[in-house]
């Protein structure tokens, strides 16, 4: 019997799937609309269309995916009702924060965003344990009973609870919890202890808040989801969310876990893991910048010494988020931002979406603002009878009207001059937005390889690569699904955090090596809670060190001494192990100064089979003969006749594992590469083959 491995990402306007013959490698693509009032719906909806194919659900022996639930539930305030439960005397952490601004410090109409629980949600609780775990003052049970009513009548659903230094003594935390499932069963609870046990209580309630507020509506997705999935009768167990970190978790540990705010991330960061397995490990492509394009937003990454970069504090939405993640910068450029004027009659694309529903002008779908895409149509980069192979056929006329409508005429000026401006604004966004992360992480561009997937990415890119000075672009064989792939390339990954703030000279090796035990202790019960006991696992061991005095810390791989248990000589291999990471990271060390040990951290990866890959053989043949040619313009007035080829006429077949051979000509731009799910833009200048992946490298010619 065949085995077939499902990858699935729910992006905003559209949700792709990959799935794989785990014998041959041979993938299978569906791209449908998504169904932003219920996910889940475009999943099935999704499945449903693959098993047209004659494939039976019970082949199916491993279902992943990636989701943007949680974000958009947080993007659009639309979270679960939260009461919060914290040390008494403490009540305005919430309200100071950090006191530091994330904006323009000099914005005087400055605001931070509504709390997650407001005042009137918030209750006080005596007790109290100090700065080593010791309790100072028990814990007033009575207090917390008469709060979970109170809170519960005002209409809570779901509990966070933070103490102070608690995540040196989880313990009052621990009996909160107990009495909250007395008083009121079906609520849901996040602990601090559990959500994110490190030291700095605001980044601490900040992440808790976001769990609480966020896990009821991931359980819910979570229950409809598996619910679909069994009425499909797909009955295999191994069904895993995506995470922030790039790896995966099972869908059955989503509620009680703390670990809902690990998928805010989900989708964006399957494409960047696809490139980092795909690209980085099994290809070779060591330092590569990502560009994510769909159809509601940019995601942007990078790639450095084949591993994607990743953060361990950041925010979204204004909101302060401390867990480990890939370093993912995000903007409101996709296909269906939309195109107006703004109050000076100048030209703005942005930041709001057509999303889904109605969508661009050009799906026929109600939709009457003009977007990005409409603009691309306009401009000839897109095929009116080809989006999704032939499936959907777009009306030109439509967007045309549009744009005529709402920006040439207001502005005076041709149809084609208002969209290739369109095209000109959105590509200079990401542009923008490319080169400031590059210098945030003191990144020359000129050594990257630009990597755009997402259906819109491979329009853009060339344009967005010539814009950053960067030379050379690389189209994956399947970019629209490029993130549903990297579903099939994810191990299953837990995180886990403890503070214990000493000088590191002062630190035992036995301590040390007893602490990163816990850790793993908890990591082998999760995964044993899972299902998941008898796996195979590798622990990877971390340190946040700082020199003393300092208020931020460097996360420390410890590699090859984290291997075997920590000695005097382990110790002494840390510390220049920092010294040397302070150096790179900040242009200076002071060896001579003392290091400060602030918290412990494990990272558990479970490995999974992953998607094969299948290397192909480069013929000489002459270049292929074009299917159709269209008219393109890149500036409103030059048009050009463009040659059109079909991406299977280069490869031979769909996706790069089912091709046995490839066609190695070179194309020269102006030219347009059209495929089922994506449109690659070759502009003027330019030139593109394939490589022994079914990759199509596109470089920028040598001026003469």
């Amino acid at each position: 019997m065949t085995e077939y491995r499902l990858g699935v990402d729910v992006g905003g306007t559209h949700t792709d799937l990959v799935l794989s013959n785990a014998d041959t490698g041979e993938i299978l693509i569906e791209k449908v609309s998504s169904t932003p009032a219920n996910p889940a719906i475009a999943v099935l909806d999704g499945i449903g269309r693959l098993m047209e194919r004659n494939i039976s659900p019970s082949d199916i022996g491993f279902f992943s995916h990636g989701t943007t639930v949680t974000t958009n539930a947080l993007l659009e305030m639309k979270g679960a009702p939260v009461g919060l439960l914290i040390t008494d005397g403490f009540r305005a952490i919430q309200e100071v924060q950090t006191q530091a601004r994330e904006t323009n410090q000099f914005e005087l109409k400055f605001r931070r965003p509504t709390p997650l629980a407001t005042q009137r949600m918030t209750r006080e609780i005596k007790g109290r344990i100090d700065f080593a775990g010791g309790e100072i003052h028990p814990l007033d049970e009575g207090e917390i009973r008469d709060a979970v009513r109170g809170l519960r009548d005002a209409g809570a659903v779901s509990f966070a609870i933070c103490y102070i230094f608690s995540y040196m003594n989880p313990s009052h935390e621990q009996r909160t919890a107990e009495i909250i499932r007395d008083e009121y069963p079906d609520a849901f609870i996040s602990l601090s202890s559990d959500v994110l046990p490190r030291i700095r209580e605001w980044p601490r309630m900040s992440t808790t808040l976001l769990n609480a507020y966020l896990e009821p509506v991931l359980a819910r997705y979570a229950d409809n989801l598996d619910t679909g999935l069994d009425d499909a009768a797909i009955a295999t167990p191994r069904r895993f969310l995506m995470q922030s970190n790039g790896g995966v978790m099972p869908l059955s540990s989503v509620s009680g876990s703390g670990r809902t705010v690990q998928t805010l991330l989900s989708g964006p960061a399957a494409g960047v893991q696809a490139t980092g397995y795909i690209l980085g490990d099994c290809q070779g492509w060591s330092h590569v910048a990502t560009m994510d394009m769909g159809g509601t937003s940019c995601d942007i990454a990078f790639i450095e010494n084949g591993k994607p970069l990743e953060v361990t504090e950041g925010s979204i939405a204004d909101r302060r988020l401390d867990v480990p993640a890939f370093d993912i910068a995000t903007i409101s450029a996709g296909g269906g931002t939309i195109a107006r004027l703004n109050l000076s009659q100048l030209l703005s694309v942005g930041p709001d979406s057509a999303g889904a529903e109605p969508g661009p002008v050009c799906y026929g779908q109600g939709g009457t603002n003009p977007t990005v895409t409409d603009a691309d149509l306009v401009c000839g980069y897109l095929n009116p009878g080809h989006l999704l192979g032939g499936e959907t056929a777009l009306d030109r006329n439509g967007a045309i009207a549009a744009i005529e409508r709402g920006i040439a005429t207001p502005m005076n000026m041709s149809v084609l001059e208002a969209a290739t401006g369109i095209v000109r604004l959105i590509n200079a966004r990401m542009a923008d937005e490319i080169r400031l992360q590059a210098s945030k992480k003191m990144i020359e561009l000129a050594n990257f390889t630009l990597v755009p997937f997402g259906g819109a990415g491979p329009v853009h890119a060339i344009m967005v690569a010539e814009d950053l000075g960067i030379r050379r672009v690389l189209i994956p064989p399947n970019p629209g699904a490029f993130s549903a792939l990297g579903l099939l390339c994810s191990d299953i990954v837990h995180d886990y955090v403890r503070s214990g703030i000493r000088d590191l000279e002062n630190v035992a090796p036995d301590h040390m090596e007893q602490c990163f035990l816990g850790l793993e202790r908890r990591a082998n019960e999760d995964l044993a809670q899972e299902g998941l006991g008898d796996h195979a696992r590798e622990f990877i061991r971390e340190l946040d060190l700082r020199y003393a005095g300092q208020g931020y810390e460097i996360r420390t791989p410890l590699g090859r001494l984290g291997a075997t248990p920590m000695n005097a000589a382990g110790l002494r291999g840390i510390q220049e192990i920092f010294h040397d990471l302070h150096q790179a990271q900040h242009g200076h060390s002071a060896r001579d100064q003392a290091i400060e040990m602030v918290s412990y951290r494990v990272r558990v990866r479970a490995p999974v089979p992953k998607q094969g890959l299948a290397k192909i053989e480069i013929t000489d043949a002459g270049p292929p003969t074009p299917r159709s040619r269209r008219q393109i313009t890149f500036d409103g007035t030059t048009l050009f006749d463009a040659p059109v080829y079909e991406r299977t006429d280069l490869t031979g077949a769909t996706g790069a594992t089912g091709a046995t051979g490839a066609n190695g000509a070179t194309l020269h731009g102006p030219a347009i590469i059209e495929q089922f799910d994506s449109t690659t833009v070759l502009p003027p200048g330019w030139r593109a083959r394939l490589d022994s992946f079914a990759n199509i490298i596109a470089e920028m010619e040598d001026q003469p």
